[in-house]
């Protein structure tokens, strides 16, 4: 199915995709060549354009403006973290799912990870009017519906356990998005996280 359809359908009917999905053959490698990579450039590309064009308002000196190097050098380093971030939730979704009467299966999870980020990444193209940037955010929160009704049928686990498992799942991920965060920080690149997804964790 191609990327296009793939994230209509996942947005529009994720019940019924999920379906499709737990059948379908998959490689960590092609999620992330043919999904995870191509999406997750969206909001990356958006904030970019967001800060080179619009800059962002600093209280008491107004708008300040980013030079291109840094911009691109942060966008760059979101970008991978990003990446990075998206294998890391799916080792958790995996080791979670004893916990919650799942099967452990590290291709299954990955999906999950993979299609559940769909919402965030769509609507992060919002990042590139800063006015617009909250509500981008906002709208990525669905990502969570996702989540929640991807893992029972992907992971084997019961239905009644979906909301426990999407809860441990989220903070778990806040808390690698926070450390990502934080060594993005420290390498020196500490503007908005656009493209990192710590605005909208699924």
């Amino acid at each position: 199915m191609g990327l296009i359809d793939r994230a209509k359908n996942i947005i529009m009917q994720p019940r019924q995709e999920w379906a499709v999905i737990d059948t379908e053959p998959a490689t960590v490698g092609g999620l992330y060549t043919g999904y995870i990579i191509p999406l997750s450039l969206v909001p990356v590309i958006a904030g970019a354009v967001g800060w080179l064009v619009f800059g962002y308002n600093v209280p008491f000196l107004g708008k300040v403006t980013m030079p291109m190097s840094t911009v691109l050098g942060t966008a760059a380093v979101q970008f991978v973290g990003g990446l990075i971030g998206i294998y890391i939730i799916a080792l958790v979704i995996d080791a979670l799912a004893p916990s919650f009467s799942g099967t452990k299966n590290s291709i299954q999870a990955m999906k999950v990870a993979a299609y559940s980020y769909t919402a965030s990444w769509i609507f992060g193209i919002l990042a590139v009017v800063p006015g617009l940037r909250l509500i981008g955010g906002l709208l990525g929160l669905y990502s969570l519906y996702l989540l929640y009704t991807g893992l029972p049928p992907l992971m084997k686990s019961p239905p009644d356990k979906a909301f426990g498992y999407t809860a441990v799942t989220v903070i778990v991920a806040i808390i690698v998005y926070i450390c990502i965060g934080l060594l993005i920080g420290a390498l020196g690149f500490g503007m908005s996280t656009v493209g990192a997804g710590l605005p909208h964790t699924p």
